[in-house]
């Protein structure tokens, strides 16, 4: 046993004893205990610009927003828009569409007065609406007086549009669109839809029949030379472009007479 004592003292020389081991194993009240040491002091390195490890006792901010209702980080201004503009600022659909009603009303009353001057700006711009409206017109009184002629209708006004539009392009200096040229013709086409409309009731076979219809071909003719000459500015050639007007009107005559 002497020799076992010797063995075990000169094997390692330390400072440990079993007071020390009963004393870290039971010492759950130290407040030195290494679970309740800061992050500070273990001695961590604090790595500049504020990166480093937050201290306990550091305040920070309480979350004043509602649950399912997150605190927005930008709110948009109510001029801002993904688009660029707001809906206040586009112009109305009517507009966007090339429909201006007093613009209609104003061709409309230089067609049926034809001794009223024409507006050459308003008459110059390419307006379909009224046109469509008419021709729609003119083909329902001839479906009351039991004529399915709606293709006739626009067939033949394709073509006088197109030989009207290369013969004032012959005619005048400044030139014109063919758009404009339809509109015009559509717009002058009103009284040939009163003719239509009295032969529905009445017949136009007769003298008067002749009368009235020759009457409304001076009419349609008349107002679409005055408002050509007005818009091209071609002075003293009305007569040179009324008669090829009165020949394509004539056409639209023949179809609701017969």
């Amino acid at each position: 046993m002497s020799g076992f004592d010797n063995f075990n003292t000169d094997f390692y020389e330390s400072s440990y004893s079993v007071d020390d081991q009963g004393q870290a194993a039971y010492g759950y009240a130290n407040t030195e205990d290494s679970y309740n040491k800061p992050y500070g002091g273990y001695g961590y390195p604090q790595q500049p610009g504020g990166y480093g490890v937050p201290s306990p006792g550091m305040a920070q901010q309480p979350y004043t927003g509602h649950i399912y209702q997150p605190t927005p980080a930008f709110t948009p201004s109510t001029s801002q828009s993904m688009y660029g503009s707001s809906f206040e600022d586009e112009p109305p659909l009517l507009e966007e569409l090339g429909i201006n009603f007093d613009h209609i009303w104003q061709k409309t009353l230089t067609v049926l007065h034809p001794m009223k001057a024409a507006d050459g700006s308003i008459m110059n711009e390419t307006d379909m609406a009224g046109p469509m409206v008419f021709c729609l017109a003119f083909g329902a009184t001839l479906l009351l007086a039991g004529k399915i002629q709606f293709g006739y209708v626009y067939g033949i006004s394709a073509i006088g549009c197109l030989a009207m539009y290369c013969l004032l392009n012959l005619m005048s200096v400044t030139g014109v669109s063919f758009g404009c040229v339809a509109s015009v013709l559509g717009y002058c086409l009103l009284p040939m839809i009163v003719l239509s409309s009295v032969a529905v009731v009445f017949s136009l076979q007769g003298m008067m029949g002749i009368v009235v219809t020759a009457v409304i071909i001076g009419w349609c003719s008349f107002s679409a030379s005055k408002i050509f000459i007005s818009a091209l500015a071609m002075d003293g050639q009305q007569l040179l472009v009324a008669y090829p007007c009165a020949l394509l009107y004539g056409v639209f005559a023949l179809i609701s007479v017969f």
